[in-house]
């Protein structure tokens, strides 16, 4: 009697698991529709090894993530609870909260460009906010239907798994299929193998495409966004940031008249204790988050031009004015230097002070306080270091003196860079500079952290942490503060946001 109960507990054991094997394959090709959206997110690859790589990897990792979900939830409840019809049931119910993960991850992927993790934790649970805020019942509706889509389709093929077996076995396609699961998972390692050694960079950008994949590593970050490629770099992703350039975005600068008060903004080459001293009498006030460049060519881009030092040829691009300011009406920016070294640099600057009092005023002058008796017309004033002092760092807090209530408000707890100062000036002389910068207008709320490229170095900066990406694959996560090491991991969901500032019509 025992042993007919022990042949009978172990038939339905193999019964189990030879239902859960077919269970998990019709698992395999649902998924691989839901993870066939990582790829529509992504550009194809341009080259045929990208082409065998992305099916290859898409085959086999999806075969493999559904495998080991098996192994991990149907394959253990099998043999410790083998009640066909619960099992049955609770496989599907454990399948269906599977397939709603991936395809919410897939969904925060296609819209933020990375997975679901610790690391996105706050950008996932704002992106669901947003479309919580907008528009809750269409939300509420869409969830639903689709975990009830999703439960009757997991229901429908266990019980179609359980009643064919005997058919399924018969078949005999099971060989074939997993010979071409396994083909194609070996395959996609020995093509990124071979790939990663060779520098093929349209393979191993698809590295983190899907979940649970590679790790997110420096050097696949870079060829994912194409910043890689040794000795083109630099002209390649210089081209393909004019997308961006305010010189070449001229059209979408529209300006409105405007009876906004003269603001005045003083470029120096550092703020001494007496100058701080004088200013704070004047009613200016400290602004520390402020970051500047350790290179005056890459300073005066960032202030005059909006745009980042790619090459060591930018700084002939200083000896004319930019393009911009021909969009511009008359009286609204005026950029003149009482600072011999810049106006060598600039020889297109106005020398001394305008007789009429522009809406935005950009002068340089080494000793303001010594000048002080050409602005005391102005009410709101900006005093900015051109560079920093910090050898190290690219890009480096430098302390800041501001006396316009409203910006000063804003600034508070937020960062700020070189790169914000003419979006934030052009803006409150009523000119439109939507999709036309790479830094942020200060005036409103920032959406993405900082960016600045500087030749070989990609650095990023949201609120006290500094994240600088090298073109060799190496990086440093720094506290922006106080420029001391955090001990963290890269943070590709910070990054993978800043070079959004990248992206045409962001």
């Amino acid at each position: 009697m025992v042993i007919e109960q022990n042949l009978s507990l172990v038939k339905k054991v193999n019964r189990l698991l030879s239902w859960g094997h077919w269970f998990s394959f019709f698992n395999i090709l649902l998924a691989l529709v839901v993870t066939s959206v990582y790829w529509l997110s992504e550009p194809a690859p341009e080259t045929l090894l990208g082409w065998i790589y992305l099916i290859c990897y898409w085959l086999g990792h999806t075969a493999f993530l559904c495998f080991m979900f098996f192994i991990i939830t149907v394959f253990p409840l099998s043999l410790v609870f083998p009640y066909q019809k619960h099992v049955r049931g609770l496989a599907a119910v454990l399948a269906t909260g599977g397939m709603v993960v991936l395809i919410f991850d897939a969904y925060v992927y296609a819209n933020l460009g990375y997975h679901i993790g610790s690391t996105s934790y706050h950008q996932t649970i704002e992106l669901l906010r947003q479309q919580v805020v907008t528009n809750l019942r269409n939300f509420i509706i869409i969830v639903s239907c689709v975990a009830a889509i999703l439960i009757a389709i997991e229901l429908v093929i266990s019980n179609y798994c359980w009643k064919k077996i005997a058919r399924l076995k018969q078949s005999k396609i099971s060989r074939p299929l997993l010979l071409i699961f396994i083909s194609s998972f070996m395959l996609s390692h020995l093509i990124h193998i071979y790939a990663d050694a060779r520098l093929k960079w349209d393979v191993t950008k698809l590295d983190n495409v899907l979940p649970f994949s590679y790790p997110a590593t420096a050097k696949s970050f870079l060829a994912r966004y194409q910043l890689v490629d040794l000795a083109k770099r630099a002209q390649r992703q210089a081209d393909r940031l004019s997308i961006s350039s305010p010189e070449l975005s001229l059209q979408q600068l529209q300006c409105s008249a405007t009876q906004a008060e003269p603001i005045l903004v003083l470029i120096t080459s550092g703020i001494s204790g007496d100058t701080a001293d004088f200013m704070r009498q004047q009613g200016l006030r400290w602004h520390d988050q402020h970051y500047a460049p350790n290179n005056e060519t890459e300073a005066l881009l960032h202030l005059l031009y909006g745009q980042f030092l790619l090459t060591d040829d930018s700084r002939h691009q200083l000896t004319q004015s930019p393009a911009f300011i021909e969009q511009l009406p008359t009286n609204t920016l005026f950029i003149g230097s009482k600072w011999s070294a810049i106006t060598a640099k600039l020889p297109w600057l106005e020398p001394g002070q305008q007789s009429a009092i522009a809406v935005t005023n950009i002068i340089f002058d080494e000793t303001p306080e010594a000048n002080w008796a050409d602005y005391q017309q102005y009410q709101r004033i900006i005093i900015l270091p051109l560079i920093s002092t910090q050898p190290t760092f690219v890009l480096a807090p430098v302390r800041t003196l501001i006396r316009w209530p409203q910006l000063h408000e804003q600034v508070k707890q937020v960062n700020s860079q070189h790169l914000d100062l003419l979006p934030t000036l052009l803006s409150s002389a009523g000119c439109n500079t939507e999709n036309s910068w790479l830094g942020d207008n200060l005036l409103q709320k920032p959406r993405l952290p900082k960016l600045s490229i500087s030749k070989q170095d990609i650095v990023s900066i949201r609120k006290d942490k500094m994240v600088i990406l090298r073109q060799d694959g190496s990086y440093g996560v720094w506290s922006a503060g106080t420029l001391l090491p955090l001990d963290e991991k890269l943070d590709t969901p910070m990054l993978t946001d800043a070079l959004k500032r990248l992206e045409p019509g962001d």
